[in-house]
């Protein structure tokens, strides 16, 4: 069996800039780029695009689709067509 092949498991913050957003966890994603966390400790900080703070599904700002307003339309523009 070979040895050293697993990745290093440890604390990291894993922050998202657009939301003002950080959270301390354990993870394999590692990161040059350091941060001082509440505690006084310091761990490496993973910046990410989206978090549940910032997607709009958790947020509850997401787009709702008006389907029968598009099956309306749709209706509209190609209507009944006789299969005659």
């Amino acid at each position: 069996m070979q040895q050293n092949k697993q990745p290093g498991y440890g604390p990291v913050v894993f922050r998202d800039r657009s939301a003002g957003y950080a959270f301390l966890t354990r993870s394999t994603a590692s990161s040059e780029e350091t941060i001082e966390w509440d505690d006084g400790e310091t761990y490496p900080v993973v910046d990410v695009e989206i978090s549940s703070e910032s997607h709009p599904f958790y947020t509850g700002k997401a787009r709702v689709v008006d389907a029968e307003g598009q099956v309306a339309k749709f209706e509209k523009r190609y209507g009944e067509q006789d299969k005659g």
